[in-house]
């Protein structure tokens, strides 16, 4: 599972939650003066966000401004997000995802940089003599709808349509409450129906932000299941250029979940679940050079073992990027003939990456990629390439949403010498409030 990496299945962490199946697969500074130069830093999708501290300050008067990490399940606008591309597109939420899918192309980090912070509110002294009514305990600030459709040449299809709601306290920490309606289709196996409810809360203590959700999944005809995630985010340093650029910075961030793997109908129908703990790494090099590594640990309730690590180099020049990619993930029994999910003895998958993005209209980007080279399932070595492209476009000032499509033949299921590959059709609405 690629774990709000680049998936090998892992719900990823909202990453994960940022992960997906193979199949699935996919990849605060300071200054007020300049704030517009920060939007230039690269976002590194689902898993790292920068926030500037409430009490940030200019440069001279501070050594290093605060920042934290936001989680893959926490999904904003996705700029530039590469590592979703690797093997697989598929979807490319910041979020942890609920759904524990682990394959090469699930993790999706993400760097992004919140609005400035608001100004200082005055001293007590000069507050005014208000009759306006207090804030709400609880604010709807965002509501963001993740639409995904896989179809693997198998006649394995999983739908996923999930909308999060998050709201906003008066001291700045977020609940959210995330539902949504997933259909598990395979041939032999009955239609699995799935409705998730899963409340979270997101807070911050020091450089230190902390995410935690729980909730359960309901079924049409099974038991209903528990799930959980929870995350830790810390930013290690982080410098910038005289013109308030990002220079370097090195995050990290600690992920355990737990829940139904959702993966495919058979599996589902096997009640299989997993806990997954592991840690992302986000260090940027320099201001166009970046280095992501996930390394996850999962105990399956079938007596599994797995690990998974991932790491991408990457590199921009103007518009396009180059990246080499390494996803590797080991499992101690094969268990697809009995439980149904994929569990290589050994997987190794190594690809070069070439991309664009750009504004093809004011109100439309689009980056498009592809990745070439080469898997190994248990000493076998064939071709593993993924072809992606996705479109974000806005609205309104307030509503954004990204359209995507990728093509892949890297392997979520061993299926002996016959070839194996998925197409992924993704959206997501934003809408903010």
């Amino acid at each position: 599972m690629i774990w709000s990496l680049f998936p090998a299945k892992l719900y990823a962490a909202e990453t994960d939650d940022n992960w997906n199946s193979s199949s699935q697969l996919i990849p605060s500074v300071t200054s007020v003066i300049n704030w517009e130069n920060l939007q230039e830093i690269p976002k590194i999708q689902p898993f790292i966000s920068s926030q500037i501290d409430d009490n940030w300050k200019s440069s001279s008067q501070s050594t290093e401004p605060m920042i934290t990490l936001a989680s893959l399940d926490a999904m904003g606008t996705v700029i530039n997000s590469n590592i979703e591309s690797f093997v697989g597109g598929f979807s490319y939420r910041l979020e942890p995802k609920p759904i524990l899918i682990a394959a090469p192309e699930n993790f999706n980090p993400v760097l992004e940089l919140p609005p400035p912070p608001p100004p200082k509110s005055p001293t007590q002294e000069s507050l005014p003599t208000s009759t306006k009514p207090q804030q709400p305990a609880l604010l709807l600030e965002s509501i963001q709808t993740d639409w995904r459709d896989e179809r693997t040449n198998f006649q394995q299809h999983n739908q996923i349509i999930e909308p999060k709601f998050q709201f906003i306290m008066p001291n700045g920490e977020k609940i959210t409450f995330k539902t949504g309606f997933n259909t598990f289709e395979q041939p032999s196996v009955a239609t699995v129906t799935n409705i998730p409810l899963q409340f979270g809360w997101q807070g911050k203590t020091g450089q230190y932000t902390i995410q935690a959700s729980g909730g359960i999944d309901v079924f049409n005809r099974l038991p209903i299941a528990l799930n959980f995630n929870a995350q830790i985010d810390r930013p290690i340093f982080m410098n910038l250029t005289t013109d308030y650029k990002l220079k370097s910075a090195l995050f990290l961030s600690l992920i355990i979940e737990n829940g139904p793997y959702k993966t495919n109908a058979r599996t589902l129908e096997s009640q299989i679940t997993s806990w997954r703990s592991g840690l992302n790494a986000y260090w940027q090099i320099d201001p166009n050079t970046s280095l992501f590594s996930s390394y996850r640990l999962g105990l399956y309730n079938d007596g599994n073992f797995e690990q998974q690590s991932f790491s991408r180099l990457e590199h921009k020049f103007g518009q396009f990027w180059i990246a080499g990619n390494l996803f590797a993930w080991k499992y101690t029994s094969d268990q697809q003939e009995i439980s149904g999910y994929f569990s290589p003895l050994g997987f190794l998958v190594y690809s070069a990456e070439v991309g664009w993005e750009g504004n093809i209209f004011s109100f439309l980007r689009c980056r498009v990629n592809a990745n070439l080279g080469r898997q190994q399932l248990n000493g076998k070595i064939t071709g593993g390439n993924t072809y992606q492209t996705r479109c974000t476009t806005q609205i309104t000032p307030n509503i954004d949403f990204d359209f995507g499509y990728a093509f892949s033949n890297v392997r979520n299921l061993d299926t002996g010498d016959s070839p194996y590959n998925n197409q992924n059709f993704t959206g997501q609405l934003r809408m903010k409030f």
